[in-house]
């Protein structure tokens, strides 16, 4: 293998993805590896910031299925970046499948504070019909074409016969709760609505055992970490790609040129790329020459990509309980399920629907960290700081019937507009399938050229089933290293 050492290989993008490629062709001896990175900085859609004493996560905040199945963790735990919490043998077997058992507080729109007890029968019933959703291409499609189809009508269904003897204002509450679990698991898919997933896709996504954790120091110490062992030179920061010219023909030395914004012209024997599904989208077009198969085009349509914001609210004091880890939001009027508002510039702020606490890393530290996605982030997005300051503070009034509560500092994520990423992760629209994601991790050429692998893809939207998540961008990454080692050995 030794002769072939020397083979240039060129990354575009120093996310996760890239930087685990690199990492693992630097490890296995190539010498002439290089990443190229649009912006000034690593990590990509991991980026941690402070409020007040906090560390808070623009980007990807957890590492979801924290045990020794997971290379995020293992990783994590090697640099010594968790609490000693996530590293015991209990915490690493428990089954959560994407449900961490937070200590819920619970507030309806007419600002009342309602008891964890109370709104137990709408969580169980939702857990148990997303952990249950069916699975194989046997149930009647027409039933039920999505995820949201399928919610809302088992849930009707369900809750005539369970909660018939309840009477009409907690049957009503319990229905708004749903609303509510739906809107946050909006959130978790970074999609719109539940009715834009497709039902049979929406069980690709694979979960790992072990109680989602977060980077006490932040994720980005994580990223810290990986770059600290890559030579300080192999990243050019600054240098977007304009286009990556491969070559389709038998012949060709150097089969790959990537042409740099400024016009430099590198040649490479190899490319991979690691650039947002989001990205992918809007600039495939001009991006390679000759243009991408229409395989890889049909699957870079068919899975979605969508935006999942935060909004990070810094007060003066809690309002919330000493060991609450999630504020939940009901509203009052919401019995007819929805999980998405009618009128986005009106309402956009019902959207939200629950505040996670961000451990203080030290005393009188009091933030919450709002979430939100689809449309209604992108138009929160669109606002100036001043208005969603005052949505924030007037929701939070009205939940909890207490007007001097009032927002000290407020940090929102920007992730549709960012040009680079153009939103946060993907998920399994209508008709997205397993095939869809092995088409995006498929090399160019088609195998059979006498140049092959000359354009590569990782990123976490070429994972077939830990899409969306942090150990699948690394393993995509790791992935097609590994096929380049393989080429070679």
């Amino acid at each position: 293998m030794a002769e072939n050492m020397d083979a240039k290989i060129v990354i575009i993008g120093c996310g996760i993805a890239g930087i685990a490629a690199a990492q693992r062709l630097i490890e296995s001896g190539f010498t002439n590896v290089r990443i190229l990175e649009a912006t000034g900085r690593s990590g990509g859609r991991i980026k941690s910031s402070r409020l007040g004493n906090a560390v808070i996560e623009i980007g990807a905040a957890f590492i979801h299925g924290p045990s020794e199945e997971n290379p995020v963790f293992c990783l994590a735990r090697d640099y010594d970046l968790l609490d000693p919490k996530a590293l015991t043998p209990e915490n690493q077997a428990v089954d959560v499948e994407e449900y961490p058992p937070l200590v819920p507080n619970w507030f309806t729109s007419s600002g009342q504070k309602v008891s964890p007890e109370t709104m137990e029968p709408a969580l169980e019933l939702f857990h148990e019909l997303v952990g249950n959703t069916p699975q194989s291409k046997t149930h009647k499609k027409r039933s039920w074409p999505t995820v949201g189809d399928f919610i809302k009508s088992e849930v009707r269904r369900r809750t005539a016969k369970r909660w018939k003897n309840k009477d009409k204002v907690s049957r009503r509450l319990l229905l708004g709760a749903i609303s509510t679990m739906m809107k946050e698991e909006c959130c978790s898919s970074a999609t719109h609505s539940m009715e834009e997933l497709d039902l049979v896709g929406f069980s690709m996504y694979q979960s790992i055992k072990g109680v989602d954790c977060t980077f006490p120091s932040g994720t980005e110490s994580l990223i810290s970490s990986l770059m600290s062992e890559l030579p300080a030179d192999l990243v050019s920061y600054s240098r977007p790609v304009r286009c990556i010219h491969w070559s389709n023909s038998e012949s060709g030395v150097n089969a790959v040129t990537v042409e740099c914004e400024d016009g430099q012209r590198i040649s490479a024997d190899h490319v991979i790329v690691t650039v947002s599904l989001g990205y992918l989208k809007k600039h495939h077009s001009t991006l390679f020459s000759p243009a991408l198969p229409d395989q890889k085009l049909q699957s870079i349509q068919k899975i979605g990509f969508g935006t999942c914001d935060k909004i990070h609210v810094e007060f003066e004091s809690p309002w919330w309980d000493a060991d609450c880890e999630i504020i939940y939001l009901v509203w009052d009027d919401e019995e007819d399920i929805s999980d998405h508002v009618s009128d986005i510039s009106k309402t956009w702020i019902r959207k939200i629907s629950s505040f996670t606490v961000v451990t203080p890393s030290e005393r009188g530290n009091h933030v919450l960290c709002g979430w939100i996605s689809g449309h209604e982030a992108e138009h929160m997005e669109t606002l100036p700081e001043e208005e969603v300051r005052r949505c924030i503070t007037e929701l939070i009034h009205t939940f909890t019937g207490d007007h001097t509560i009032t927002p000290k500092t407020i940090v929102c994520t920007r992730w549709f507009h960012d040009p680079w990423t153009l939103g946060s992760y993907c998920h399994p629209v209508i008709s997205c399938s397993a095939q869809d994601f092995k088409n995006m991790m498929e090399p160019l050429p088609k195998r059979g050229k006498k140049q092959p692998l000359q354009v590569l893809f990782a990123g976490e939207a070429t994972h077939p089933f830990y899409y969306s998540s942090l150990h699948g961008a690394l393993l995509s990454g790791q992935r097609e290293a590994d096929r380049l080692i393989a080429h070679y050995s």
